[in-house]
């Protein structure tokens, strides 16, 4: 797999030495920075080796070369190297300790988290540790570098009742939708469909409805989508919920990756690594539904532009693959509307998947297995919200708690 890496752009730089100003840090953030031309290549090979020999995903090389863009930023405006003439300094080649702890230290005083520090940190070890493999780097200034630990901090998971009204909040608006080709749906994709109301008259374009849906007659193409966009955002939610998924293989999934029989999914994570992951019922006939009655009314908008069907599980209203942040704003969507939690994100859904199946007895490295986790450890931070949970629940319940 090729990486595919966009660098700086050519505006990141001005002429002379960066105002160190909060306000002029702030506008610099805003926009990528420029680099060297041996910067360039050396970031460039770099993020091919993550690629191509530790098997990262394109996310995490993303984060990894932004990590480096804003290491060069903030180590050119604190030197004090003068941009003459257009030529850009060779940043990475003569970067020390003391930049770097300076580096960190004013992203701590910016009120970055200690988990963003600590990832900052580890983005720039790597890449020092192959400048010294490949021979560019004599030795690696980040040997010494301290970066703070990661905290504890437990992940939000919804109770089982917050959960459950979720689910049962989206099954009915596809119900709805299914059953009568209108009501309003979950997220703002949705939303934005449902405020446009169908345009009356006898030029507008009818579509049969779907098999086994109740309905009152024939359905506008508009009718139809809006359909689809809420049976696919109930299959999404129970999905999600069912098998802990993080949002990126489930926005990787494609239809062929489904066992219907075995209600099984073939889930591709971190590393290309392939698992196994089952699903219930409860999903399995959300995603019927959503397959058989909504899909091909998104599909249209891809064939109907003369390009091959789109062969994802999941499309969005132009028909194509859903991607991450279509679906992580319609989670969030869904999750403001329960009204009593401020929790967000699909993640949200991975760690209440975990903790459910910890609080109903499951074995750990089942959890493990299922979520994809390659560390156990990582796994045993869901067992300390089961028993914070059980500790809450017995202070509430128990008279001499």
């Amino acid at each position: 797999m090729a990486a595919t890496i966009r660098l700086g752009c050519p505006s990141r730089w001005q002429s002379g030495t960066m105002s160190a100003t909060p306000g002029a840090a702030t506008s610099a953030r805003s926009r990528p920075p420029r680099l060297s031309q041996r910067d360039r290549s050396w970031v460039e090979g770099f993020a091919g080796y993550l690629v191509h020999e530790r098997n990262r995903s394109p996310q995490t090389v993303r984060a990894y070369v932004s990590d480096l863009e804003g290491l060069v930023r903030e180590v050119a405006g604190h030197t004090g190297l003068p941009v003459q003439d257009g030529a850009l300094p060779d940043v990475l080649g003569e970067i020390d300790l003391p930049d770097l702890r300076g580096w960190l230290g004013r992203l701590s005083i910016a009120g970055r988290s200690r988990s963003t520090l600590a990832r900052k940190g580890a983005s720039v070890r790597v890449f020092m540790a192959w400048a010294v493999r490949e021979g560019h780097l004599d030795q690696d200034p980040s040997l010494r570098l301290t970066s703070p630990k990661r905290t504890g901090t437990l992940p939000d998971a919804l109770s089982a009742d917050q959960a459950g009204r979720l689910l049962d909040a989206a099954g009915q608006v596809a119900g709805q939708a299914a059953g009568a080709g209108r009501g309003r749906t979950a997220g703002r994709e949705s939303r934005g469909a449902a405020c446009q109301p169908p345009r009356p008259g006898p030029q507008e374009a009818r579509v049969d409805d779907a098999p086994g849906a109740k309905s009152s007659g024939p359905l506008t193409v508009e009718e139809a989508r809006r359909r689809a966009v809420a049976l696919r955002d109930a299959a999404i939610l129970e999905l999600l919920y069912a098998t802990g998924l993080r949002v990126s293989e489930l926005a990787g999934l494609d239809r062929a990756d489904i066992d219907h029989e075995r209600r099984t999914l073939r889930v591709t994570g971190k590393g290309n690594k392939q698992r196994t992951v089952p699903f219930g019922v409860p999903a399995g006939t959300a995603l019927d539904r959503w397959l058989d009655q909504g899909r091909r009314h998104l599909a249209v908008a891809t064939s109907a532009g003369g390009s091959r069907l789109d062969d994802a599980l999941f499309l969005g209203v132009r028909g194509g693959r859903m991607g991450v942040r279509q679906i992580r704003e319609m989670v969030n969507t869904s999750l403001a509307a329960l009204g009593d939690t401020s929790a967000s994100g699909p993640h949200v859904l991975r760690h209440t998947a975990a903790t459910h199946l910890l609080d109903g007895g499951a074995d750990l490295r089942s959890v493990q297995e299922l979520l994809g986790h390659s560390s156990l450890q990582t796994t045993q931070l869901y067992t300390h919200i089961s028993i914070e949970r059980l500790r809450e629940g017995y202070r509430q319940a128990h008279p001499r708690a």
